[in-house]
């Protein structure tokens, strides 16, 4: 099954992929993986629809800067290092939605129980986390706190569709099989997002980051985009329902996966 006939037919759990990535033999050693690259249908398009979307996205992201300044002392922007194609460590960047020098050892355990285990992979700032900055919520619900990674997307560093971008110690972390996910370009939205993202296993979100490295096309790209639209909204709905309910749970400890080092 493809990656367009999974949008089809909404999330289903995945057989193993057995299908191992190309090898280039050389004389006198062990064959070895070919480096991926990228298609340049994927780079042209990447690049058009970022530079066509300048004149809304410019307004929205001073208008995105300023409301973080007035909410919250410290830097618009976050930085972090994310490992992308080939395993290549770049910057990501993203808007500052946790409170400054928020702690990470919380996220790094709570990470380490998900990828041994079969549970969703439900974000930490779901179940409250009192390191959000005013409208950080709403800002990681709808995605708009990913718009500084369009500036990653012309760098060539990512691109709009593709596999989440990975923290070090995360990478650290694969069986040498998993790491096939990086046979392609980190995106903004991809296979997984629109397929159950945050109900899925770790295993299940490997999976379909291959499935897309192996089935990408032009026509898989832009469904991926279309589909993205409606799940934003109904993520966006579902952090306004969880908000109105009253709640006595405690704030999860330590810091979901964007915090680290603001600059």
């Amino acid at each position: 099954m493809d990656g367009i006939e999974l949008l089809r037919a909404g999330f289903v759990r995945f057989a193993p992929v057995k299908h191992p990535p190309t090898v280039i033999p050389v004389a006198g050693t062990a064959a070895v993986p070919a480096p991926a690259t990228v298609p340049a249908w994927k780079r042209i398009l990447d690049v058009s629809l970022t530079l066509g979307a300048l004149p809304v996205l410019v307004p929205m992201s001073a208008v995105i800067a300023v409301a973080i300044k007035c909410v919250s002392r410290g830097p618009v922007l976050f930085r972090q290092e994310r490992i992308g194609l080939n395993g290549k460590p770049f910057i990501c960047l993203k808007f500052r939605t946790m409170r400054v020098n928020a702690p990470t050892t919380g996220h790094q355990a709570y990470l380490a129980t998900l990828m041994k285990s079969d549970q969703p992979m439900t974000k930490m700032d779901c179940k409250g986390d009192p390191r959000l900055i005013p409208l950080g919520s709403i800002l990681r619900s709808t995605g708009l706190d990913e718009l500084p990674q369009l500036i990653n997307v012309v760098r060539g560093e990512m691109s709009i569709v593709g596999p989440r971008p990975c923290l070090r110690y995360e990478y650290d972390s694969y069986e040498p099989w998993q790491k096939q996910r990086f046979n392609s370009l980190p995106g903004l939205t991809g296979l997984w997002q629109v397929n159950g993202k945050n109900k899925t296993t770790f295993e299940q979100m490997i999976r379909m980051d291959i499935r897309y490295a192996e089935t990408r096309s032009l026509r898989l790209d832009l469904l991926i985009m279309l589909k993205t639209v409606p799940v934003l909204v109904l993520q966006a709905a579902e952090m306004l329902r969880r908000r109105s309910r009253p709640s006595n749970a405690t704030p999860a400890p330590g810091a979901e996966k964007d915090t680290g080092r603001a600059a």
